[in-house]
């Protein structure tokens, strides 16, 4: 009987990425996956290391499935991702319950390291961060009709508070070939979204041809069969370009949504940020997308309480969100990361504090969120479906990417497959979510 091997991915959709690419490798070795933690032989735990929060949920999701182990109900525990490649040997040493620690230049060995853990022998293998293959098969891990297409790895962007460049290394792109020939087999498979996201997806392009090329990329992408919608996420607000924009206003398969992570807008944090711009670049920027891309959904995220930000800059950053009226919008408390130039400033603002600012924001974006949905009562919007509760079916619209933004709840008539576009008019608001009814044609 073959060894069942499950998978628990931590994090952001680019560790997503990675995971389904140790699955593609664990079943090429021979393995059989295995959705239900409960009756797995071996678990891989592919980690997240970003901010504390994630740190936490990540050792703890380690130590269960250990539990799982001394209990019987598992042979072996692996750790890899951005955990096991930020703490290295520290995880080995600190975690021995764990059977193997995989750093992501050491991806390629899952195979070995399954093996080695089932004959009881323990595995700590790292490499250069440089030595994670960004290519190779892959089985998704989430429902088969949409995708994440990492088409970058890494980061050169060095935000201050920002450990991905550590963990991660420096920001390189795939070859756009190799791109749109995993994006033809993945719409061969059935996906009809492609979630385009790298860690800053705008510099697509940038090392390898020269110039900025996720424009040139998504005309592509929407040349193949049977893709539906292209979604850009993660765009670095400096490099979204008048071309850029241009493609998104005009290739109907382009979903007209930018995600662009601000973080903050006045111009003394952002510096300190080592990010550039303030509230007046980042207010023309807006309005300049909103004017060449109409009817854009615009999502931002945000950081309160990075070291020395005042209450006058948090109004700041307040009153700049009632102005723009973001549609979508996430807000993290500043986490000091290890390493970081940002852990090392005076001026460490109080969690109290942050917490405080971030609630705030959210109340405010509540209210925005709010008014934005009732203006879509009376529309008709394609939705893409997911699944039922109960009653109810519920699913996306163009407005929101996998996993972060909200749903659409709507009665049919009709039984519907997961997977199938239909459109649904919008009758009522359900907190952050939208509600409504088939309309079959």
């Amino acid at each position: 009987m073959a060894v069942k091997v499950g998978m628990v991915s931590l994090g952001c959709s680019k560790n997503q990425v990675d995971a389904e690419r140790l699955l593609a490798m664990a079943v090429k070795g021979g393995y059989e996956i295995c959705a239900d933690a409960d009756r797995c032989d071996v678990v891989i735990i592919n980690t997240c290391g970003f901010i504390e929060d994630a740190k936490r949920e990540s050792i703890e999701t380690i130590l269960e499935f250990c539990q799982r182990k001394e209990e019987g109900r598992l042979k072996a525990v692996v750790v890899t991702g951005c955990l096991a490649e930020r703490y290295r040997e520290q995880v080995a040493q600190e975690i021995p319950e764990a059977d193997a620690v995989l750093g992501i230049g050491k991806n390629s060995d899952i195979v070995a390291a399954i093996e080695d853990a089932l004959h009881g022998k323990k595995t700590a293998a790292f490499g250069e961060k440089s030595g994670l293959s960004l290519e190779g098969e892959r089985i998704l891990a989430n429902e088969p009709f949409y995708a994440y297409l990492k088409v970058a790895e890494g980061c050169d962007n060095r935000c201050s508070y920002c450990a991905i460049p550590l963990i991660r290394g420096g920001f390189r792109s795939r070859p756009m070939e190799n791109i749109l020939e995993e994006a033809k087999k993945l719409a061969a498979m059935g996906v009809t979204e492609l979630n385009v996201v790298a860690q800053d997806t705008t510099r697509y392009g940038e090392d390898l041809y020269g110039r900025l090329a996720l424009a040139d990329l998504l005309e592509e992408l929407c040349k193949i069969d049977g893709v539906r919608w292209v979604r850009p996420l993660y765009c670095y607000p400096d490099r979204i370009t008048d071309r850029l924009l241009d493609v998104m206003a005009r290739e109907e398969k382009v979903v007209k949504y930018m995600d662009i992570p601000i973080q903050h807008v006045n111009g003394r944090i952002l510096q300190l940020m080592n990010r550039r711009g303030d509230a007046d670049s980042l207010r023309r920027l807006m309005q300049k997308i909103r004017d060449r891309v109409p009817g854009v959904i615009l999502r931002t995220t945000l950081i309160t309480g990075f070291p020395t930000e005042t209450e006058a800059e948090f109004e700041e950053l307040c009153e700049f969100i009632k102005e723009v009226k973001f549609e979508r919008l996430g807000c993290f408390t500043y986490s000091a990361e290890e390493d970081t130039p940002a852990a090392e400033m005076d001026g460490q603002v109080d969690e109290e504090v942050k917490r405080r600012r971030a609630d705030l924001l959210m109340e405010e974006q509540y209210g925005i969120m709010e008014g934005f949905n009732r203006s879509q009562v009376g529309r008709t919007l394609e939705v893409a479906v997911e699944g039922k509760e109960g009653r109810l079916w519920y699913g996306r619209s163009f407005m929101d990417a996998p996993d972060i933004d909200t749903k659409v709840y709507f009665t049919s008539r009709q039984p519907l497959k997961m997977g199938e576009y239909i459109h649904v008019e919008i009758s009522g608001v359900q907190g952050y979510d939208l509600k409504g009814k088939a309309v079959m044609e």
